[in-house]
């Protein structure tokens, strides 16, 4: 087993195939506030939330995020545009329960050249950290229209453009 390039940030001792503690963004993104709340369906049979409402709630600040910056659903799948979800994660750090009011915050952390990252903390109203995700997605177009095969894009200027965060020097 080979050792962990990044091994000063690794966990658990650094072998290879351990996952790095997460670093800082390197997209100085604008932050997306999704509001929601635990209701009775989204709980267990202990009365905390079930995890897979969590990756429910991240995949609708998503499309939120981008709908705040101008690119609505509805308009993506007008252009043939699409970002599919090709790896999401989530760390549940406390339990949610029925009627917690929750935000999600969403932000993109990287932009590579076909993929990009959005990351979410997820708090519950008094600001205790609930959960905290990653989403891998693709920026793609159907090359025939809505439901045809996809194919990956170079995500544009304009689109990063879009979500970056205001220089707090201006």
């Amino acid at each position: 087993m080979g050792v962990c390039p990044q091994r000063p940030r690794c966990v658990n001792g650094g072998a290879y195939n351990r996952r790095p503690v997460s670093t800082p963004a390197d997209f100085p993104s604008i932050v997306h506030r999704f509001p929601c709340q635990v209701h009775w369906g989204d709980c267990d049979p202990a009365g905390i939330i079930f995890y897979p409402t969590y990756f429910r709630w991240i995949d609708a600040a998503s499309w939120a995020l981008f709908e705040s910056v101008g690119y609505a659903p509805q308009w993506m799948r007008r252009e043939h545009l699409a970002m599919p979800l090709v790896s999401a994660e989530c760390q549940f750090l406390a339990p949610a329960v029925h009627g917690d009011r929750c935000e999600v915050r969403s932000r993109i952390t990287r932009f590579g050249g076909k993929s990009f990252i959005v990351e979410h903390d997820i708090v519950r109203a008094d600001e205790t950290p609930l959960a905290k995700a990653k989403e891998t997605r693709v920026w793609g177009r159907h090359v025939g229209g809505p439901g045809t095969p996809m194919k990956g894009e170079t995500i544009p200027e304009e689109v990063k453009a879009r979500f970056r965060a205001p220089s707090s020097s201006r």
